[in-house]
């Protein structure tokens, strides 16, 4: 890989993906988001209302003029939580491989470790840990260590889900005129925020359609650099009139897309279809490589891709 000492456009999204932020634990990245509002909004075409703080836990909602359309973008990330001594309970659903490495801080400070796989071979029951020098206090949040690799054609990284997800909302609000922008918590471990954040928009702003700003897989009918997917369906079935109508803007806007079909996975989209209000939802997003590991893998040209179309949907839905 040649060394390039120019800033590359996508140090924001490097900065994002080197915050921790576990399910539960998602104030640093809450915090990170505000002072980035605070210092760039003004350079942005609408300015939005900022809706955060007492009632709306660490969530952040921006809204513009007059929404129509939600796009929800999640700020947690999976991990491990310090169990008892050296032991380790997932956070979310990582891929599990001994010798990754880990951080977390304690009161004691920052430490850096190795993820341990321990196999019971008579009961086949794997027991996570890790090594290190010392102990964490228990309850301790480990994530895993960023790695930032950048070529021409790519970007990897731990936590690209979701990083890049809000990488593109923050993106798609430099030009933004009415529309709501949702930053979410929990949604790797369950959800738990997005039915109250529907409620308070359902009845505040009258909105009844979202978009899902988070990241796909690479599968055996979604390829790199064939634009952001457009998700048909995963654990759950969207409308599909409201699936239409998105596919339909997009051809009309020569956008880049890929359809995707699967059978599993879910997103902040599980409550918005189980909640109180009728709502429309669509998944949409890049799709990456070795998913839930240290060395999530995004083509430049979809995350480009994945904000255009997200420019085109948010004016035109």
């Amino acid at each position: 890989m040649k060394n390039n000492n120019k800033k590359s456009s996508f140090s924001l999204l490097k900065d994002l993906c080197a915050i921790p932020a576990p399910s539960g634990n998602e104030l640093a990245m809450k915090e990170f988001i505000l002072n980035y509002i605070k210092i760039n909004s003004k350079n942005w075409k609408h300015q939005p209302k900022i809706i955060c703080g007492n009632g709306f836990q660490d969530n952040i909602m921006l809204i513009f003029g007059k929404p129509r359309t939600a796009l929800f973008a999640h700020m947690d990330s999976i991990g491990f939580t310090v169990r008892y001594g050296k032991q380790l309970v997932k956070i979310g659903g990582p891929s599990i491989k001994s010798g990754y490495k880990l951080i977390g801080t304690d009161q004691k400070g920052k430490q850096e470790v190795e993820l341990n796989l321990i196999e019971n071979k008579q009961t086949e029951i794997i027991q996570l840990e890790y090594k290190g020098k010392r102990d964490f206090e228990r309850g301790t949040e480990l994530i895993f260590k960023p790695n930032w690799r950048e070529t021409s054609e790519y970007l990897q990284c731990c936590y690209m889900d979701n990083r890049l997800g809000i990488y593109a909302a923050l993106k798609v609000a430099e030009k933004i005129k009415h529309g709501a922008i949702v930053f979410s918590t929990w949604e790797e471990h369950g959800g738990g925020s997005v039915s109250y954040l529907q409620k308070y928009l359902q009845e505040k702003y009258k909105i009844q359609q979202a978009l899902i700003c988070d990241i796909s897989w690479i599968s055996d009918g979604v390829h790199f650099a064939k634009g952001p997917v457009i998700s048909m369906r995963d654990s759950l079935i969207p409308r599909r009139s409201y699936i239409n109508k998105i596919i339909s803007i997009a051809k009309k806007n020569s956008c880049a897309y890929q359809l995707e079909i699967e059978g599993s996975g879910g997103s902040d989209a599980k409550e918005l279809q189980m909640a109180e209000y009728p709502w429309d939802w669509c998944f949409i997003g890049a799709a990456e490589e070795n998913v839930h590991t240290p060395d999530e893998k995004v083509h430049k040209k979809d995350v480009e891709g994945m904000i255009s179309l997200y420019d085109v949907l948010m004016k035109e839905l």
